[in-house]
Formats: structure tokens, C-alpha cells, sequence
């Protein structure tokens, strides 16, 4: 194959084995890329034929890659990533952003999110000032209608229309219930939320959106909410607080995959059935138009969200 495979293969073959590792069907492929289904199939073949074995197997009218396409795949979605990434510096270096965005962020998606966001942002117009404040949603809203902040991102419960207000899904990821390693339930395979009702919590805060999904959970399970509390935001001190109390909290999956990984917590096999999985941003519907910084941020995110 060699440098023939460099000559041969085109942006084309890439994006239809990207999309047809995610979509499957020949109909979805063609409706993603916009082009018809006797060209999705041409581009196979000429995949094929470029690398010399079969990168798809049929049954039915339904594709699936072969070991040799599924890592033909994952190359093209690296290629295709990289190549989104370049075009996107290149525009937000070339439209010369200054100003600042003022955002509002909910503790559970920071540390998730916002570094690589914030990042790409300074990247591609280092003149921009960016400031961040943690709280909760109930709080952050009013600031966001009254102007002193530009966007808001937050985990969700039942989401609704908001006047004069704009939102944005940004990903799903479960909340997860965690406790320190050494905690008597850690040790359980099984375990029901009867099993935790007696225990101390560590919990968002009372009157926040996200206790209030919290609370609908216990019910949900036939449970009155706990009522050994403890109402924190802060990250570290929740992550200490685990350490030296039988204490149990609520996590975002994959910052408690990144500290159980260094040994400072476990995840307990309890459902949470979708419990604020959804995070959003919200904006008001004026600001993008006087505010181009906020403009490129919102850009930021939806380029950051694509690659989690």
C-alpha cells in the first residue's frame, strides 16, 4: 500500500468510513454527507480496492466494518478532527475576537468541560479576557438575565423554554454515586438506596435544581429524601470529606472514572436513572450579536463537546 494508499485515499473515503462506523446504514451514511446512496457505496468499493481487503461486511441492508475497517475508522475520525480543528483555528485566528465572555458554570461540569474549551478560546484569540464563578443554577439565572454574566452551563432536570433565552445541548454523561474506598458499602456487589438512606450525603444545595433531582431520585425509589446533609459545591472539600466520614456523594462519571483511577474514591452499583446527565448553555438571545467573543466561545464548546 504505502505512499499508493497516501495518493489514493481522499477526504471523501474518510468521512464515509467515519460515518459509517456510527451510522451503519447506507440510507443514514447518505443523508449525513448529503449524497446519494449508489456514491456511498462507489466510495466503499474504491476504499476496498485501495487497501486491498474488504473493510465492510453486509447482512441485509445493514454495513459493518470489518477489524481492518473499524481501524480504518478510527484514523479517519483522528484525520477528520484534526482537519475541523485547523479550519477552526485558522477562522478564529483570521476574524481578529477581542472582548471578554463572563461565564457561569455549574461545580459538576467545570472540570469536565471547560479546560479544553477555555483552551482552543485563548488559543485562537489570546486578546480575549474569559472570567468563570461556580454556583448553582438557580443563582447563575438571574445574573444571566440581568447581563453581568454571558452564558451559563449547567446539568439539567426536566429542561423548559426560557424567554428571551437560548440554550444549547452540550453532551450526556450519568451521575454516578461515590464513596471513599475503605466505606462499608464499597465493598458490596449489590446494593439497593434503602441500603443508603440512613447515611450521611453530601449533597448540592438546598433549593438548587440539582437537589431538587435528587430529591424526585430518593422518591423515585419509594425514599424520603436523607436528611443527614452535608450542602457543598466544592470539589476538594467533598473529595476530603469522603476520606474521613462514612459520607456518600454524586460525581459526574467521568471525573469519578479520573479519581477512583488514583485510588481516592469507588463507584457504587446503584442506578441514578439519567439523574441530571444532560448538561446545557444558555445565553441571551441579544448578546451574540453585540458580543463576538461570546460568539467564537459558543464555538469552543460545541468543538470541545464533539471531541468527548
Amino acid at each position: 500500500m504505502g505512499n499508493d494508499f497516501h495518493k489514493a485515499i481522499t477526504l471523501r473515503h474518510l468521512r464515509v468510513i467515519a460515518a459509517l462506523a456510527d451510522l451503519k446504514l447506507v440510507a443514514r451514511v447518505s443523508e449525513a454527507l448529503n449524497v446519494t446512496q449508489p456514491a456511498i457505496s462507489k466510495q466503499i468499493a474504491e476504499l476496498e480496492k485501495i487497501v486491498g481487503v474488504p473493510v465492510v461486511t453486509r447482512d441485509r441492508n445493514r454495513l459493518y466494518l470489518t477489524p481492518i475497517g473499524m481501524r480504518l475508522a478510527d484514523h479517519a475520525k483522528l484525520t477528520l478532527g484534526q482537519l475541523d480543528r485547523a479550519a477552526f483555528d485558522i477562522e478564529a485566528m483570521a476574524s481578529g475576537v477581542s472582548g471578554s465572555v463572563s461565564i457561569g458554570v455549574v461545580a459538576s461540569v467545570a472540570p469536565t468541560l471547560l479546560p479544553g474549551a477555555i483552551s482552543l478560546f485563548k488559543r485562537s484569540t489570546p486578546q480575549a479576557s474569559i472570567s468563570v464563578i461556580e454556583g448553582h443554577f438557580v443563582e447563575l439565572l438571574p445574573q444571566l438575565e440581568a447581563g453581568s454574566l454571558d452564558l451559563l452551563i449547567a446539568r439539567i432536570w426536566q429542561p423548559q423554554e426560557i424567554p428571551g433565552i437560548d440554550q444549547m445541548a452540550l453532551f450526556s454523561e450519568p451521575v454516578v454515586v461515590v464513596s471513599a474506598r475503605a466505606h462499608p458499602l464499597a465493598k458490596k456487589e449489590e446494593l439497593t438506596w434503602q441500603d443508603t438512606a440512613a447515611l450521611p450525603w453530601i449533597l448540592p444545595q438546598a433549593h438548587s435544581v440539582a437537589r431538587g433531582a435528587v430529591d424526585a431520585l430518593f422518591a423515585a425509589n419509594g425514599l424520603a429524601p436523607p436528611n443527614n446533609t452535608i450542602a457543598s459545591l466544592s470539589l476538594a472539600l467533598n473529595l476530603e470529606l469522603l476520606q474521613v466520614m462514612p459520607a456518600l456523594g454524586l460525581m459526574p462519571q467521568r471525573l469519578a472514572q479520573a479519581h477512583s483511577a488514583r485510588g481516592e474514591i469507588v463507584t457504587l452499583p446503584l442506578d441514578t436513572k439519567g439523574l441530571l446527565s444532560e448538561a446545557r448553555c444558555f445565553w441571551r438571545r441579544d448578546k451574540t450579536v453585540q458580543n463576538s467573543a461570546l460568539s467564537l466561545f459558543l464555538k469552543c464548546l460545541q468543538q470541545t463537546t464533539d471531541e468527548i
